[in-house]
C-alpha cells in the first residue's frame, strides 16, 4: 500500500551533510500535513492507499516524462490510473506509469531541456528545489547525478503525487516535503538552489533572493527561473490587479533589472541564459488538469497581451553564483 513514508528519506540524510536536520524534520513535516488545516488530505491520501502494488522493472527518470514500466494486466492498469486520476489536478510533469500517461498542464520537460545545457554538472551535489510541485524536476535533477534531492512545496495535494511517483521509483535519494522556503534550515548546505517559477509570487523579491543565497554553499549555483517583461534598466511590471488571471503576482521585472537585483543581493557572475515566451504547447489544459490554463488568460483578440492587457508571459532563466 502506498503512504506518505520519509523514513527511507531520512536514513538517507543521516549520512550527509543534513543529518542534522534530519532529528528535526518529523516534526516540521508532521505540521506540514496537518489534516485539520488540510481537509482534503485524507481523500488524497486514500487514493494514494488505492495505487497497485506491481513490480518495478525499469525506470526512467532521464527522459521527458519520468516514470516506471513493468508487467501489468488491464484491471491492474485500470486500478492504477483511477487512483492517479482521483489526485487531480496534476501541474507539472508528464510522468508515465506502467502505460498510464499523466499529460499534465505543464510540459516541465521542456523547461528542463532550457535549463540544463547551462548549469553546473550535478553530478553529486546536494540540491534544493524551491516550490517544486509533485517533484517532476526533482527527478530529472537527480537521473543528471544529484546525490540528494530536497524539493520544498507547502501544498499536501503535490506531496501525494510525488509519492504516489515514489512508491514504484523506490528512490531514498529524492524527497518532496510539505514545507516553505521560511522553514529551511538557515545554513548553506546546498551545491545548487533551484527557484522555478517562484519569484513573481513573493511580495519581497530581495527576500526571496537572499533566502536562497543563505542556503547555498560558497562557490554554489543558483537556477533562478521566472517570468520577465522586455525593457532596460529599472524596468519592472508591478500589475495593478491580476495578471494572467493570477492574483499573487507582485513584480515581473526586466532581464536587466533582475541582473542588478541578484548582483546587488550578492551573487556574481549573474548571467541570463535564456528568455522564451510561454506557448499553449507548454502550458495547457489537458485530461489530467481540467482547469482554466495559458489560452484562457491571454487576449482572444491579440495573444501578444494578456486578458487584463499586460504583456503576455515571457520566462527567463538566471545562472548565478554564491562568493
Amino acid at each position: 500500500m502506498a503512504n506518505i513514508d520519509y523514513q527511507p528519506f531520512l536514513a538517507h540524510l543521516a549520512g550527509t551533510d543534513l543529518a542534522d536536520w534530519a532529528q528535526t524534520l518529523p516534526a516540521q513535516i508532521a505540521k506540514g500535513l496537518d489534516t485539520k488545516r488540510y481537509g482534503d488530505l485524507p481523500r488524497w491520501q486514500d487514493a494514494l492507499a488505492r495505487l497497485p502494488e506491481l513490480t518495478t522493472q525499469t525506470v526512467h527518470t532521464g527522459s521527458s516524462a519520468v516514470g516506471a514500466d513493468g508487467d501489468i494486466p488491464p484491471a491492474r492498469r485500470d486500478q492504477l490510473e483511477t487512483a492517479l486520476r482521483d489526485l487531480h489536478p496534476w501541474r507539472k510533469g508528464p510522468f508515465s506509469l506502467f502505460g498510464v500517461d499523466i499529460n499534465t498542464e505543464w510540459r516541465s520537460d521542456l523547461k528542463w531541456d532550457r535549463v540544463l545545457p547551462f548549469i553546473a554538472d550535478l553530478s553529486g551535489r546536494t540540491v534544493l528545489d524551491v516550490g517544486c510541485g509533485s517533484g517532476y524536476h526533482c527527478w530529472r535533477m537527480r537521473a543528471a547525478g544529484a546525490a540528494t534531492v530536497v524539493g520544498i512545496d507547502p501544498t499536501p495535494l503535490f506531496i501525494c503525487q510525488f509519492f504516489a511517483l515514489q512508491h514504484y521509483l523506490n528512490d531514498p535519494a529524492v524527497a518532496v516535503l510539505p514545507m516553505g522556503i521560511e522553514q529551511m534550515p538557515a545554513a548553506p548546505v546546498f551545491d545548487s538552489v533551484f527557484s522555478m517559477g517562484i519569484l513573481y509570487h513573493r511580495r519581497s523579491p530581495f527576500d526571496h533572493l537572499l533566502q536562497l543565497k543563505e542556503l547555498l554553499r560558497p562557490g554554489g549555483e543558483l537556477i533562478l527561473e521566472t517570468l520577465l517583461i522586455e525593457g532596460g534598466d529599472n524596468t519592472a511590471l508591478v500589475p495593478a490587479g491580476r495578471y494572467a488571471k493570477m492574483g499573487n503576482v507582485w513584480f515581473i521585472p526586466s532581464a536587466v533589472t533582475l541582473t542588478n537585483w541578484l548582483e546587488k543581493a550578492g551573487f556574481k557572475n549573474v548571467r541570463c541564459v535564456d528568455e522564451t515566451v510561454t506557448t499553449a504547447e507548454e502550458q495547457r489544459s489537458t485530461d489530467w488538469m481540467r482547469f482554466h490554463s495559458l489560452s484562457d488568460f491571454l487576449d482572444p483578440e491579440d495573444s501578444s497581451k494578456t486578458v487584463e492587457g499586460y504583456p503576455a508571459p515571457r520566462r527567463g532563466v538566471f545562472i548565478a553564483e554564491r562568493p
